[in-house]
């Protein structure tokens, strides 16, 4: 399995921006298709975005779509997600995943396709 540590959250104004990395340990992150979850304080975790292997499929929760990007480096054995124009409601801990192989039939926002969880990082956004 990949271990997932997740960074780069934090404290922001509504309108700003932070980029969240997660950064994995094992050969196999090259292969593996990753997620950036979320959970909102008295909310169930939520699907954020998520990248294939290579970078050439990439999907959004419509919530985030034209404010956050999710990308990866697998030389670095990273993958980011950089969001802009953050609202309070973006306000929650932020969790990456990844899932060894491919999306199936669509199933990229469904938590229980996913092998490894980080910890998370919180993100905080005030009015």
């Amino acid at each position: 399995q990949v271990q997932l540590v997740e960074s780069g959250g934090g404290l922001v104004q509504a309108g700003g921006s932070l980029r969240l990395s997660c950064a994995a340990s094992g050969r196999t992150f090259s292969s593996a298709a990753m997620g950036w979850f979320r959970q909102a304080p008295g909310k169930e975790r939520e699907f954020v975005a998520a990248i294939n292997w290579s970078g050439s499929s990439i999907y959004y929760a419509d919530s985030v779509k034209g404010r956050f990007t999710i990308s990866r480096d697998n030389a670095k054995n990273t993958v980011y997600l950089q969001m802009n124009s953050l609202k309070p409601v973006d306000t929650a801990v932020y969790y990456c995943a990844a899932r060894q192989g491919s999306f199936n039939g669509g199933n990229y926002y469904k938590q229980v396709v996913y092998n490894s969880w980080g910890q998370g990082t919180q993100v905080t956004v005030s009015s």
